[in-house]
């Protein structure tokens, strides 16, 4: 007797490919090959050491019951001043839902806002899992293609002209994933209140905020009431394992997220909520800005090395840990480079099918979240690859 089927809404949702490189990359260590890894989005640092050793008291301390729904009191308080003392915005904490990652934030904000058969609107190329949240909600994802001309970022002509009635966000990011664009502010309230005419939310994800190498950015919470940011301690904070993120919702929005959120998850990790805590903390916040300096350092030594090898990049990132490369000069099949980058030359990177459907044949992601005597090994590999003949 066969066994019953699998929803419907799993079949349109695709492969989230540049963990398929992973597991290939770790095929081909375990066999002993030795690689350069430049193809996942998750900082090479260990977390900082004040903040282990928060999470290793408070496991310790027996803090392991469940906290209230939102996150622990304190911990909102905290988010509530670190943007006040940061991003020069006001925030109450009842405004703030802690969550498991910055994932959990999405599928969270996505469920409060989103019917079944409505329209979140999504940039292309983009962060891949976006889409795919809207599609097992029962909506649908409909993509806006940016171009480096542009930032990398969708104007208010692009998104006016993309809305139907049965839109009802726009869900964008800045740092974004995969270029490293920031939207400036005056964008982000040309956006909100054109999303605003038509009653739609703008939900911007800043999981990348604190990475920005040209001065403080703006938060989207200054742009309009209709904002809703996503923000984790995944990405500056060097947490990703620790599954800890948050919303900051508008008042309308609390008590259904409170209620949602305790059938969902009941509450994000406890023991990482404690050690979030110390990732806020003067102490830890010094490790976090060596290692901001850190991968701008990175930055500056990737991008001029890829560009003399004949990848385009002709926008330099503001932000996050990401080049976004035109490769058409090298391959006509990103996917194809990607592949013998990683059979020949030893190099991970991610093809830019993975993050849309927009000249994605041409495109490859590079992620330098790894040393510098690794990226210039890899820039070594992928020169000597290259003037053999490859690509």
């Amino acid at each position: 007797m066969s066994l019953p089927e699998s929803s419907s809404r799993v079949a349109d949702i695709r492969p989230f490919r540049v963990m398929q490189v992973l597991a290939r990359a770790r095929e081909l260590e375990a066999a002993g090959r030795h690689l350069v890894h430049m193809e996942i989005g998750e900082p090479d640092f260990a977390t900082a050491p004040p903040v282990v050793a928060a999470g290793r008291e408070a496991l310790q301390q027996g803090l392991t019951h469940y906290s209230p729904a939102p996150g622990l009191p304190q911990l909102r308080q905290a988010i509530a001043d670190y943007y006040r003392d940061q991003r020069g915005v006001s925030v109450a904490p009842s405004r703030i839902v802690v969550t498991t990652g910055a994932s959990g934030a999405l599928q969270l904000a996505l469920g409060l806002i989103l019917d079944p058969g409505q329209t979140l609107l999504v940039t292309d190329p983009g962060y891949p899992c976006y889409r795919n949240f809207a599609l097992f909600l029962g909506a649908r994802a409909h993509t806006l293609p940016v171009t480096a001309v542009a930032g990398w970022q969708p104007d208010v002509h692009s998104v006016a002209s993309a809305m139907t009635d049965d839109t009802r966000a726009l869900l964008l990011a800045s740092p974004a994933n995969p270029t490293g664009a920031v939207i400036p502010a005056a964008e982000l309230e040309r956006l909100a209140s054109c999303l605003a005419a038509r009653q739609s939310w703008l939900v911007v994800d800043e999981i990348y905020h604190g990475l920005s190498y040209t001065g403080a950015l703006p938060s989207a919470l200054n742009a309009g009431d209709n904002v809703i940011v996503v923000d984790s301690f995944s990405k500056y904070f060097g947490m990703t394992g620790w599954r800890i993120g948050w919303l900051v919702l508008p008042e309308s929005l609390v008590e259904a997220a409170d209620r949602v959120q305790q059938n969902l998850s009941i509450c994000a990790p406890v023991p990482a909520q404690h050690a979030a805590l110390a990732a806020l903390g003067s102490d830890a916040m010094a490790i976090h800005e060596q290692r901001r300096e850190a991968f701008c350092a990175r930055r500056d030594v990737l991008l001029p090395g890829l560009r003399e090898l004949g990848f385009s990049i002709p926008v330099t990132p503001a932000g996050a840990f990401y080049l976004y490369a035109d490769c058409a000069a090298l391959s006509d099949n990103s996917e194809v480079l990607a592949r013998d980058l990683l059979e020949e030359a030893g190099v991970a990177i991610t093809p830019g099918a993975d993050f849309g459907d927009h000249r994605a044949g041409q495109h490859v992601r590079f992620a330098y979240t790894t040393g510098l005597e690794a990226i210039d090994d890899g820039l070594e590999r992928m020169r000597r690859f290259l003037r053999a003949g490859g690509g």
